[in-house]
């Protein structure tokens, strides 16, 4: 579940740099799925 959020969230990221869509939000929003990403790779290792 939390990888399709991240590949939408990178997809329209990607959206955003073509067509300007979005603006400032589609990058917090990228941030913060990638910090939880990040956090969820690193405490499932335990």
């Amino acid at each position: 579940m939390l990888y399709t959020i991240v590949v939408v969230l990178v997809i329209l990221w990607l959206l955003g740099f073509i067509g300007h869509i979005g603006g400032g939000l589609i990058h917090l929003l990228l941030v913060i799925a990638l910090v939880v990403l990040i956090f969820n790779f690193i405490s499932g290792r335990r």
